[in-house]
């Protein structure tokens, strides 16, 4: 006999923050292979969004700890690992007669495997520095001055990952000097370090939340 119970579904905001935080990272990693210029500064067009991922993290290893953000991030790896595997098979696959947008889609979808490298590279390294330095500031100095382990983590993990994707990616992206490559660098770590502080009033009350949250399901 068929058991019309509905199962319980955990009240954790943990599955939602993980599925935000990979799709965070899946968009920014599609829109990073635009080349953006706002005059002289150079960056790429994951600028607006990306830093957001890192304010995710932020709450994930602040609420849940340093293993929780490790499965977050590599689940995240997974899934664009398996969203590019995608796009490349759709493309390989012979379009129909009627589909006259083969070379549109291709270019569209068709990332160049060196934006992937340096992309999954970058954000591995730089969620895992973010997280891993959070965590070990809460436990050499105890649960207070949350601003400033939200902000140390995030100086290191946000320069990691800059360095790793500008090197790998910058030739992709059109940046063909060292003057240029220096801009591309600071401009990225500058604004999505900025970004994090200008984000500390949302980011605090939403670790309360999911604090409460969480408190709540035990």
């Amino acid at each position: 006999m068929i058991n019309r119970m509905s199962p319980r579904v955990s009240r954790s905001p943990y599955p939602y923050l993980l599925a935000l935080f990979c799709a965070v990272f899946l968009i920014s990693n599609i829109t990073a292979q635009k080349g953006v210029a706002f005059g002289a500064l150079i960056t790429d067009g994951a600028f607006f969004l990306f830093p957001i991922s890192y304010v995710i993290g932020d709450v994930i290893a602040e609420v849940y700890g340093f293993k929780a953000a490790r499965r977050a991030v590599f689940t995240g790896f997974g899934i664009a690992v398996i969203t590019v595997l995608s796009f490349y098979i759709a493309i390989w696959l012979p379009p129909a007669g009627f589909y006259n947008m083969q070379d549109t889609f291709a270019s569209v979808l068709g990332l160049l495997p060196r934006i992937v490298v340096a992309s999954l590279a970058g954000y591995v390294v730089g969620q895992l520095l973010n997280a891993w330095v959070l965590q070990q500031m809460k436990d050499r100095f105890g649960a207070q001055r949350l601003w400033a382990r939200l902000i140390g983590s995030t100086v290191v993990g946000e320069f990691a990952d800059t360095l790793l994707f500008c090197s790998i990616a910058a030739a992709v992206i059109g940046v063909d000097s060292a003057g240029a490559f220096i801009n591309f660098v600071i401009v990225g770590f500058v604004w999505k370090t900025l970004m994090e502080v200008v984000l500390l009033p949302i980011t605090y009350p939403t670790i309360a939340a999911v604090k409460r949250a969480e408190a709540r399901t035990m």
